[in-house]
């Protein structure tokens, strides 16, 4: 039983989530019997699993980011690389991971979003291409990593 009544919820922004980063979370899922949910545009195929499930939204710019924030609840894990649902899910006091294992934290979070907005402008302009690096294996260890610590931190206080 945990102490407080305190449930994590972890959601992902599943729609550019690599298959490694989902197959990582479906075992943490099943092994910690924490309630994972995929929130995507498109169908995804999932685990039968009571710890897994999928909940489709209609196509549209930032629906899936819009319906995680409606959900979430104050001490959840998101997962994302999309800054500025990140600085949403922080302000909601809830944790967000990014698939290549960054933990964002209020301290980083808005020199990150300056960041993206800085290299938006210059790709409107023409003078920047995005140069997004491809996933690579040390990206998907980076995130077991960190999500591991994660897990293990909130099952020692909750458990």
């Amino acid at each position: 039983m945990l102490k407080n009544n305190h449930l994590l919820h972890i959601w992902v922004d599943a729609d550019a989530c690599p298959v490694a980063i989902k197959e990582i979370l479906f075992r943490a899922a099943e092994r910690t019997q924490i309630m994972t949910t995929l929130v995507a545009n498109s169908p995804l195929r999932i685990p039968k699993s009571p710890y897994i499930k999928m909940l489709q939204v209609r196509a549209g710019f930032d629906v899936a980011d819009d319906k995680i924030v409606s959900l979430l609840q104050a001490g959840d894990l998101v997962i994302t690389s999309d800054i500025p649902l990140a600085d949403e899910v922080l302000a909601h006091h809830a944790h967000a991971l990014s698939p290549r294992g960054e933990l964002f934290s209020a301290d980083t979070i808005k020199s990150r979003l300056n960041m993206r907005d800085f290299l938006e402008t210059l790709r409107a302009s023409g003078i920047h291409s995005d140069t997004t690096a491809a996933f690579k294996a040390s990206d998907k260890q980076s995130f077991s990593n960190q999500l591991d610590k994660f897990l293990t931190r909130y099952l020692k206080k909750y458990s």
